[in-house]
């Protein structure tokens, strides 16, 4: 079924988008078969392990990550993983989406373009953390240099940024990561603003949860399945 091809490409592309948040920090981690797995502690929010497919077990992911540091993770992509026997916890659960290629683009107001610089990419990322610098410092000036990752963020006149988000090119589809909206900006400002930049051929892919789902369906997704994300407990 096409929502299966769709699915599986939206998972390889968000465990590819994983590794290269992982590279930027020096610790890109490792493809398998059935699970993307890092051996060193991931960056803020970054799982250790990402399966590949609806048969990846609790080995593929539990093989290969660093467990003696506290605060390890595994999204189980295909929420078909039960890691409560191996002392981790649920954290949360989200779903896939996608849009096909094709659709037509809500208009966005603002400016909407690509991070370019270093300085650009702080202030991004200031905006994304809600000003909270130790967060902000998860973006790294390396993931400009990534060819298949863009930044992307909106402009009001006066300069302040509006939202933005990560743009991350696989395959055939480009996935939508860490998207935001400041203040009383609509999240479907954001939505309209990021979708923009992305070619009318390619269908994008990404995953929400709770309120941050209805925004995205509005823009046009639709479910593509469930997830989890567990965490060492």
């Amino acid at each position: 079924m096409i929502t299966d091809a769709v699915l599986a490409e939206a998972v390889r592309n968000n465990a590819e988008w994983c590794g290269a948040m992982c590279a930027a920090h020096g610790r890109p981690g490792a493809f398998g078969p059935r699970a993307w797995t890092n051996d060193r502690r991931t960056p803020l929010y970054y799982p250790d392990a990402v399966t590949l497919t609806g048969d990846a077990d609790v080995k593929d992911v539990l093989t290969g990550i660093d467990r003696d540091t506290p605060g390890a993770s595994v999204k189980d992509s295909f929420a078909r993983l039960d890691l409560t026997a191996e002392g981790f916890r649920l954290l949360f659960e989200a779903t896939w989406i996608h849009r096909p290629a094709g659709l037509p683009v809500p208009p966005a107001t603002g400016d909407w373009r690509a991070v370019r610089t270093p300085d650009e990419l702080a202030a991004w990322a200031l905006a994304w953390s809600d000003g909270d610098a130790d967060e902000a410092a998860l973006f790294r000036p390396e993931l400009l240099a990534d060819p298949s990752t863009t930044v992307v963020a909106g402009y009001a006149a006066d300069g302040r940024i509006l939202g933005g988000a990560v743009l991350s090119a696989s395959g055939t589809v480009t996935g939508v990561s860490n998207l935001f909206a400041t203040g009383d900006t609509d999240p479907g400002r954001s939505w309209a603003g990021s979708l923009g930049l992305v070619a009318d051929d390619r269908t994008v892919v990404g995953y929400e949860s709770g309120d941050d789902l209805a925004p995205a369906l509005a823009a046009g997704f639709r479910e593509t399945g469930p997830l989890r994300v567990w965490l060492d407990a």
